[in-house]
C-alpha cells in the first residue's frame, strides 16, 4: 500500500511565533516549527516542555471522589482491614497493581493482590474475584484499570460486605458503579484537568493523595515511576501534559535505578546497557509483561515486578520470556489464518471494516492479530474467538477513527464491551455475529473519513542535510519522550543521491544501508531503509530520491553517530 505524505504547514501568525521562538531559544527555525506544531507558543511553555518538572503535577484532590477514596483506604488501614489490590491482566493493569501494592506494602502488611484469569473470568471485575475477596476476609478492594462499568458486580460485592474503590480510565456509561469512590478523569462530572491518564496513572494519583493525607514524603513514591512509565508506553495513551512529566521521570528511574524485577526484564531483552526509550517499552518490555496474561496467568508478571529477590526475578523473567516466544508463534499462525479467511471472502474487498471469528483461536493473542489486520488492510478490525460460551473479541482501529463509538452503536447486540478510541474489547452471543458484522460495517462506512482509509505519513518539516548538525540533534532529543500526542518528528529531504557507497544488507539482501548526499552541503548522511531493496538499482544509477525519516542515534563498536531511519522513499520527486 502506497503511503501518502502529508506536509505540515504553519499559518502566517504561527510563522511569526516560530521566528520569535527561534530567536529567544537560539534554536534553528525547524526546531521552532516543531514547537509551534506542538502548540508551544512562548518561552515559558518551551522551558516547561524541555524541562519537565514533577512540581507540575496536578493536585490529586481535583479528581472527583478522591477524598472519599483516600478516607476509605486510610480507615481500612487504621482498623487493620484486609485490602485487596485488583487489576486487569494487561501491562497497564499489572503495573497498576504492582505500583499500589508495592507502595502500600511498605506501610501496611494486611494487603494482597488479585489478577483475574483471562480465560476463566474474562476482562474486568469478576464474580469469582468478588467471591475470593469475601471468602478470604477482604473488606476493601481497590480496582485498577477496570471496573468503570461493573455496576451489578459492585452491588453484588456490597451485599457480601466488600467495599470497592475504583480507579479506571476507560469511558464510563451514564450510570456509575455504586462504589465508595469512582476515580476516572473521563467521568462527565470530574473536573480533573488532565483526561488521558493510564489506569496506572489513576492509581498513582490515589497514592499521591494518600501521601498528602498521611504526611508521607512524595519522594517515597517516585521510585515507583518506572512502573508508571511502562503503563503509559504500553497502553498507548498520549504522552502530553501530566503523562509527559510522569513518563520523563519514569524513564529516568528505569535508566538509573530500575526495580529488581524490571532490571531482570531489561537483561533478558538485551537492554541492560542501553538507554531505554518509550519504543523499547512498546516493542520489547511490554510484550513480555503482557505475555504472562496472554499465555498463562498475569499474576506472574506482578510477582516479578514486586519482587526484591534477584534470583527469583531472574527465574521468573526467563519464564515470561518463554511465554513471549510461544505467543509470537501463536499470533503469527492466527494472523495467517485470519488473512486466509479474508482472502477467501470477496466481500471484504468492498468493506470498510473487518470482523473475523473462529471459535478455536487463542483468546490471549486476538488483540495482537486485530492490530496486525488493521495495519495490513488499513481498516478498523475486530477478531473474535469463543470463550465461556460467548464470542469474545478485540478491536483495533486506524488513526483518527473512533472504534469505541462504532462498537457502542451496536451495544444492544452485546453482552459486554469497553475500551478506548483505538482499542476495545467486546463479547456477544454467537448468533449475533452476522447482524453485528453488518451493523458495525454500516457505522464504519458512514463515519470513516476518506483520509482514514489509506496510510499516510505526516511530515513535520523538510530538511536539507546541512541542517542536521550535532546541536540540532541535541535539542531534538529533548523533545522526548516521544509517543502519541508528541510523536517523534518525521522529516523529508528531497532530491538526495547515493554517495557511491550505499549497499544492500541483510540475510536476503532485503535492506538498504544508505550513504546519501544532497546539494546543500558536503554532509554524507548514513541511513537504513528496512525492506526497501527495490530502490537499489534506481539509487545506483545516480537518480534522485525523496526520503522521509526520523533521526536516530546509532551506536556500533563503541562509536555513536547520527543515522536516518528511513520510513518511506519516493522516486517521482515532482509528484511526491
Amino acid at each position: 500500500m502506497i503511503n501518502k505524505w502529508i506536509y505540515q504547514s504553519l499559518s502566517e501568525k504561527e510563522k511569526e511565533i516560530q521566528k520569535k521562538l527561534a530567536d529567544e531559544l537560539s534554536i534553528s527555525p525547524v526546531l521552532a516549527q516543531l514547537l509551534v506544531q506542538r502548540e508551544i507558543y512562548n518561552f515559558d511553555d518551551a522551558r516547561s516542555f524541555f524541562r519537565p518538572d514533577l512540581a507540575g503535577l496536578h493536585d490529586p484532590f481535583l479528581m472527583a471522589d478522591m477524598q472519599a477514596a483516600v478516607e476509605r483506604l486510610t480507615r481500612a488501614m487504621r482498623h487493620n482491614e484486609k485490602i485487596l489490590i485488583y487489576g486487569d491482566y494487561d501491562v497497564d493493569g499489572t503495573t497498576s497493581v504492582s505500583l499500589v501494592y508495592k507502595f502500600l506494602k511498605q506501610y501496611y502488611s494486611n494487603v494482597g493482590f488479585y489478577i483475574p484469569d483471562r480465560y476463566n473470568e474474562g476482562y474486568g471485575i469478576s464474580i469469582q474475584g468478588i467471591d475470593f475477596a469475601a471468602a478470604n476476609g477482604f473488606k476493601l478492594v481497590v480496582a485498577l484499570d477496570c471496573g468503570i462499568k461493573a455496576v451489578e458486580k459492585v452491588k453484588y460485592a456490597t451485599s457480601l460486605g466488600v467495599d470497592f474503590v475504583i480507579c479506571d480510565h476507560h469511558t464510563p456509561d451514564a450510570v456509575l458503579p455504586p462504589a465508595v469512590a469512582v476515580l476516572d478523569p473521563k467521568r462527565a462530572d470530574c473536573n480533573y484537568p488532565y483526561k488521558h491518564l493510564s489506569g496506572c496513572g489513576v492509581g498513582f494519583k490515589l497514592m499521591q493523595a494518600f501521601c498528602v493525607v498521611n504526611n508521607i514524603d512524595f519522594n517515597e513514591l517516585t521510585p515507583l515511576l518506572d512502573l508508571l512509565a511502562l503503563s503509559i508506553a504500553s497502553d498507548i495513551v498520549p504522552i502530553t501534559g501530566e503523562n509527559r512529566i510522569l513518563a520523563f521521570y519514569g524513564l529516568k528511574q528505569i535508566n538509573t535505578h530500575p526495580s529488581i524485577g524490571l532490571k531482570s526484564i531489561l537483561e533478558i531483552c538485551g537492554l541492560a546497557d542501553k538507554e531505554i526509550t518509550i519504543s523499547d517499552i512498546v516493542f520489547k518490555i511490554g510484550p513480555r509483561i503482557n505475555a504472562s496474561g496472554r499465555m498463562k496467568l498475569a499474576t506472574e508478571a506482578v510477582e516479578l515486578m514486586v519482587s526484591s529477590n534477584p534470583d527469583f526475578a531472574k527465574e521468573k523473567s526467563g519464564t515470561i520470556n518463554e511465554y513471549n516466544n510461544d505467543r509470537k508463534d501463536l499470533d503469527k499462525n492466527i494472523t495467517d489464518e485470519a488473512i486466509a479467511l479474508i482472502a477467501s471472502d470477496e466481500t471484504y474487498a468492498s468493506r470498510k471494516s473487518i470482523v473475523v471469528y473462529k471459535p478455536d483461536w487463542h483468546k490471549g493473542v486476538i488483540g495482537i492479530v486485530a492490530s496486525r489486520l488493521s495495519e495490513e488492510y488499513y481498516k478498523p478490525s475486530i477478531v473474535m474467538t469463543k470463550s465461556n460460551g460467548l464470542a469474545s473479541g478485540s478491536a483495533r482501529s486506524v488513526p483518527g477513527f473512533d472504534i469505541y463509538k462504532a462498537i457502542d452503536s451496536c451495544r444492544d447486540l452485546l453482552e459486554n464491551f469497553g475500551g478506548h478510541m483505538y482499542a476495545a474489547g467486546l463479547s456477544m452471543k454467537e448468533e449475533n455475529i452476522p447482524l453485528f458484522t453488518e451493523r458495525f460495517e454500516q457505522f464504519v462506512a458512514a463515519n470513516i473519513l476518506e483520509d482514514q482509509t489509506y496510510p499516510q505519513i505526516d511530515i513535520d518539516a523538510v530538511l536539507e542535510f546541512k541542517d542536521i548538525t550535532p546541536k540540532f540533534f541535541r535539542v531534538l532529543k529533548q523533545f522526548g519522550p516521544f509517543g502519541p500526542g508528541n510523536m517523534k518528528p518525521v522529516f523529508a529531504s528531497k532530491k538526495v543521491f547515493d554517495y557511491g557507497t550505499s549497499r544492500l544488507v541483510g540475510k536476503e539482501q532485503e535492506h538498504l544501508k544508505l550513504e546519501l548526499v544532497d546539494s546543500s552541503s558536503e554532509n554524507v548522511m548514513n541511513g537504513i531503509a528496512f525492506r526497501m531493496h527495490e530502490y537499489n538499482d534506481h539509487l545506483k544509477a545516480l537518480n534522485p530520491l525523496d526520503i522521509c525519516y526520523t533521526i536516530e542515534e546509532n551506536t556500533f563498536n563503541g562509536n555513536t553517530s547520527i543515522q536516518l531511519m528511513i520510513k518511506d522513499i519516493k522516486i517521482d520527486t515532482e509528484k511526491a
